[in-house]
């Protein structure tokens, strides 16, 4: 890959990072003819109760847009939501067995995309004769980030069997679930300069429901912003010379999202430069990586990155970074 530029496609496919030029990446040629839509990204799965599992995945920013996404187990489709939807309920399964899912993408036209990398889950055994709920969730409270998100916290609940998981409502109507160890979740996607009430309800494995916790609100900030709290954080650039050519190393921290990150984007001196997509796991902790600007030393530049959010969006910029070849 010596003396690569970034305008060119390149796939590291043992690596599972694919990185692909911002300038008309994913366009239809003529030759191709009508686009089909993206094997979604970010796809998660997680145990509900013994008898329900939760999947959620990235919205797509596509043009023309997404307008249902079909979801499989194995290869049973088991339920279709539509476009604007990024998770759904998977219930009447049998406890203590592990699922396999994938979430495939359909345009207007009625078409399906490839299907989504394969994510498992196992429901937890059943409880015998368990009819008593969880207690409520404790304490929350939460913040506004910006115009499109909010960040909600809670103290754990109590169940004889365990808590298997968190469910986060909306007025009345659930938006998303995680699993019985996490207290704190952020949920994006939301309208800027509204109001949201919030409440959570914790769930044990044999589907029992506790009270609703007691309601937070919170009011998203007016217009649009500059993404506060969804920028990439501790956000480096250095540069290394390697083969006669110069390159700039990255390095950052993912935002805390209601989701997983699987796509950013890279500007150099002001311009979009680079998209990469974690084609598996994206990393744990510090994410980093290298792209080619030149063979000349001395040249001054200018880097900063986003995340797209799970929601389809992208979120904001990290601080920005001057680098210099050689130097």
């Amino acid at each position: 890959m010596r003396g690569v530029p970034p305008t060119v496609l390149r796939v590291l496919v043992c690596g599972a990072l694919f990185v692909l030029p911002s300038c008309g990446w994913g366009a239809p040629s003529a030759e191709q003819g009508e686009r089909l839509p993206a094997a979604p990204l970010g796809v998660t799965a997680a145990a509900g109760s013994a008898t329900s599992i939760h999947v959620m995945w990235n919205l797509a920013a596509e043009d023309p847009p997404v307008t249902h996404y079909a979801v499989y187990r194995g290869n049973t489709v088991v339920d279709e939501v539509p476009g604007s939807e990024h998770m759904v309920d998977v219930t009447r399964l049998e406890p203590s067995t592990a699922y396999v899912f994938t979430v495939r993408a359909r345009n207007a036209a009625g078409a399906l995309g490839p299907a989504s990398k394969r994510v498992r889950a196992t429901t937890p055994a059943a409880v015998a004769a368990d009819r008593t709920p969880p207690t409520r969730p404790g304490g929350p409270h939460g913040k506004a980030v910006g115009s499109r998100a909010v960040q909600l916290s809670w103290t754990r609940s109590t169940d004889k069997g365990g808590v298997a998981s968190y469910d986060v409502y909306q007025g009345t109507s659930k938006i998303h679930s995680v699993g019985g160890a996490q207290t704190a979740t952020v949920v994006t996607g939301l309208r800027p300069g509204t109001a949201y009430a919030f409440t959570v309800r914790a769930r044990d494995a044999a589907d029992n429901t506790s009270p609703a916790s007691d309601t937070v609100r919170l009011t998203t900030a007016p217009g649009s912003d500059d993404g506060r709290g969804t920028a990439p954080s501790a956000f480096r650039a250095t540069t290394h010379r390697a083969d006669g050519a110069y390159y700039i190393d990255l390095a950052w921290i993912a935002p805390e999202v209601d989701g997983v990150i699987s796509e950013y984007q890279i500007h150099l001196d002001g311009h979009a430069a680079t998209s990469l997509v974690w084609g598996g796991n994206p990393p744990h902790g510090t994410a980093t990586h290298s792209f080619y600007v030149g063979r000349e030393a001395g040249v001054a530049h200018r880097v900063r990155l986003r995340a797209k959010l799970p929601d389809g969006t992208w979120g904001g910029f990290s601080a920005e970074r001057s680098v210099t070849t050689g130097s």
